[in-house]
């Protein structure tokens, strides 16, 4: 079939879908005195959740699990208190996305600002995303050893489960890896070679939560060390906690996409971290909120996800990161000022070369879904690395598939490719099985449920895309894939109010795999024009019954497309409720994700 046959139409049409409920869960929020509202977003996102609800809408420190649950986080923190204790040089070595940064930095603040190691014996060590690759690559450990002095310890954040090789080298040379990370083990199990690999998801761990991000891992690893600095006499009693760090923590765990659904602890660090992020004490949350305007102030976890995650990545994406660990870390905020504009304008070039890629991209996957494919891989030749998770990201919303976006790697004849899931597919184990499948295809790769990087030999890219489409099908068993949206169904005209924005707020935070609330309903248009500087966004004002209420539609049109609707038409709508503050004043605003005229 070729593409001008398919049913465009019925492919690309996004449908609006009731999201399914847990009675169970339902009855159980409302007897525990959550209102109907409340109960219906909570029922809609724990299917088969059988723990305690309080935890999860009274997110708290006191639900985290003590750091020694981590199997080797003990001997993990006894190699780190040796070298402080011993004044030896330590390398931190984390990845360069912003769970990696956030972990740098409270690995980096922690050893120098708790444990008082100088920065002279602290080396940050940071792959560069388009020479280096992902993880504890080659080039990363010869830039190791050739530091004089060379650290005698390595601790990683983030990445090195899957880093056996690199881990020996060093192991070899005389150094020491204490590998922290959150990303699942190869079949191999934890690598051999490293003294100690701190790794919820080992199969050996008993920590209850697997789900927890690489700066959380960093974290926990780091309390632990502190405590046992105090038992041996190295540290006093009085050394301060790590509970400041949670702002950096919450960063990472809400910008790596983990699990914010049946997570007491990422929902704890997140809701912590977001009070002492609003407290402003750092000069990187002053200077973002200068940046954001006033407005923008409190934060909460979408600002995070959209607003600084994109910017700390960017720099990663494009060129070294060490500008947004600079951002990070910047003691004042003319430093911090300095440092966001770069980030800024590699944003501003991040946004440029996605919407190139993305729609190159659009017009090979429908050459694949032409063929009936349950996956989409796709290889641009010319495309740039840096973007390739974002572009599988914007795949994923128009076609419903979990995608593949591959580009050269800097090794010769080697592909690289970053991949986003969907709900119902854990992607790492849809790699794992590609690799039984065909090893040679897919030598390298890593990652979790919702997103995942790979590496594979160019000559052999036509076996990898066999055999993962096959281990998609495996998992998803024939299942109908199409892009849509779930909503929690429709509200009453009263319903549509700034009460019910602090109703639904008082579950917060929202992220993976718990959504922000989104319903659907119909609306008259009583007025609408195309905004941005494309026009391609649409301001509207809708009613329902007596009331109207403005609304935003970002991305709603093409730039030159006219809307097929106008004033007087009805609109079935998916929407958010936001707050809309300006000059002081509060109003309901309407966030359209979707939306279709009513015929």
């Amino acid at each position: 079939m070729s593409v001008a046959e398919v049913d465009l139409e019925g492919l690309l049409r996004r449908r609006m879908l009731p999201r399914p409920r847990d009675e169970g869960v339902y009855r159980r929020a409302q007897a525990a005195g959550l209102s109907e509202l409340q109960a219906r977003v909570l029922a809609g996102r724990l299917n088969a959740y059988a723990g305690d609800i309080a935890p999860l809408v009274d997110p708290s420190l006191r639900y985290l699990t003590h750091p020694e649950r981590l199997q080797d986080a003990r001997r993990a923190a006894e190699r780190i208190a040796q070298a402080v204790a011993e004044g030896e040089h330590i390398g931190i070595l984390t990845d360069y996305d912003v769970d990696g940064i956030t972990s740098h930095v409270v690995i980096l603040r922690t050893l120098n600002e708790l444990f008082g190691v100088p920065l002279h014996k602290l080396h940050s060590l940071i792959g560069h995303r388009i020479f280096d690759g992902y993880g504890i690559s080659l080039p990363l450990v010869e830039r190791t050893l050739a530091l004089s002095p060379r650290p005698s310890l390595v601790i990683t954040a983030d990445c090195g489960s899957s880093d056996e090789p690199r881990i020996a080298r060093l192991h070899e040379a005389g150094l020491d890896v204490v590998v922290t990370d959150h990303h699942a083990l190869p079949a191999s199990g934890p690598p051999a070679s490293a003294y100690a690999t701190v790794n919820p998801t080992r199969a050996d761990c008993d920590y209850p939560d697997p789900t927890i991000a690489g700066c959380m891992v960093a974290w926990l690893t780091m309390s632990l060390t502190r405590s046992v600095l105090i038992e041996q006499g190295v540290a006093s009693p009085s050394t301060p906690k790590l509970s400041p760090w949670l702002s950096y923590v919450a960063l990472g765990t809400v910008a790596d996409c983990v699990s914010l659904g049946d997570s007491p602890a990422n929902r704890a660090v997140v809701s912590h971290g977001l009070t002492l992020i609003n407290r402003m004490e750092a000069a990187c949350w002053r200077v973002m909120a200068e940046r954001l305007g006033t407005d923008s102030v409190p934060f909460d976890a979408e600002t995070l996800a959209f607003q600084m995650g994109p910017r700390i990545n960017a720099r990663s994406r494009l060129d070294d990161p060490y500008a947004a660990l600079h951002f990070m870390l910047a003691a004042d905020d003319a430093t911090a000022r300095r440092h966001l504009e770069v980030l800024d304008t590699d944003n501003q070039s991040r946004k440029a070369i996605e919407s190139d890629m993305v729609e190159r991209a659009r017009s090979l996957a429908l050459e694949a879904l032409a063929e009936g494919a349950s996956a989409i891989v796709v290889f641009l030749e010319d495309g740039h690395a840096g973007v390739q998770g974002i572009v599988a990201s914007r795949l994923v919303q128009a076609f419903g598939r979990p995608t593949l976006v591959l580009t050269p790697a800097a090794a010769a004849g080697m592909l690289t490719g970053s991949g986003r899931s969907i709900e119902g597919l854990h992607l790492r184990d849809a790699l794992q099985r590609a690799h039984e499948l065909a090893p040679e295809a897919l030598p390298r790769f890593g990652g979790h449920r919702g997103a995942a990087g790979v590496g594979v030999p160019r000559e052999r890219l036509t076996a990898f895309r066999d055999a993962f489409l096959t281990a998609v099908e495996e998992q998803l068993g024939g299942r109908d894939l199409f892009p849509y949206v779930l909503t929690d169904g429709a509200l009453e005209p009263a319903q549509l109010s700034l009460a019910s924005v602090d109703e639904l707020a008082r579950l917060a935070p929202y992220g993976r795999e718990f959504d922000a609330p989104l319903f659907e309903g119909e609306f008259r248009i009583e007025q609408l024009r195309a905004v941005g500087a494309d026009g391609n966004h649409l301001m509207l004002e809708l009613s329902m019954g007596p009331v109207s209420h403005r609304a935003i539609w970002f991305r709603a049109l093409t730039p030159g497309e006219v809307p097929a609707f106008g004033p007087g038409d009805r609109l079935h709508c998916a929407y958010k409720l936001a707050r809309n503050r300006w000059k002081g004043r509060e109003s309901l605003q309407l966030m359209i994700e979707h939306a279709e005229p009513v015929r």
